[in-house]
């Protein structure tokens, strides 16, 4: 994946609003959160969520809608209750992405380094004051 963390997308322009939809949702703590829980506990309902959590339950809902249209949860009905889970695929595809882009930055970063440490601002090399 070179544009964004979606998953499966049949092109790049869907992969891409696929993987803005994903870091949309991650970047609102409180999704954060409710992604965290139910990691930690599992399948869990809106209530059970809110219980847990310093908002209501119908924040939570609106909060499960956003990971649910990003595909990082999965809902299913049970009777009346609908249980959230989270979605490994999508967030395996996210830290595997995410990875990708904090290697290729590191490689840039290193490269920038070691021209700013081995070349003076003429493209010379920078002699250490010991060498004088």
């Amino acid at each position: 994946m070179t544009t964004g963390p979606g998953v499966g997308a049949a092109d790049d322009g869907q992969e891409e609003e696929s993987g803005a939809a994903v870091l949309a949702a991650l970047a609102d703590p409180t999704r954060r959160r409710i992604l965290d829980a139910l990691a930690s506990r599992g399948a869990a309902t809106a209530t059970t969520l809110a219980a847990e959590l310093p908002i209501t339950r119908q924040a939570v809902v609106k909060h499960l809608a956003v990971l649910d249209q990003a595909g990082l949860v999965t809902a299913h009905r049970i009777g009346r209750e609908v249980r959230y889970e989270p979605a490994p695929p999508v967030l395996a595809a996210t830290a595997r992405w995410m990875a990708g882009l904090a290697d290729a930055w590191d490689h840039r970063l290193r490269t920038i380094k070691r021209l700013a440490e081995g070349a003076g601002p003429t493209g010379t090399r920078v002699q250490d004051s010991d060498d004088r």
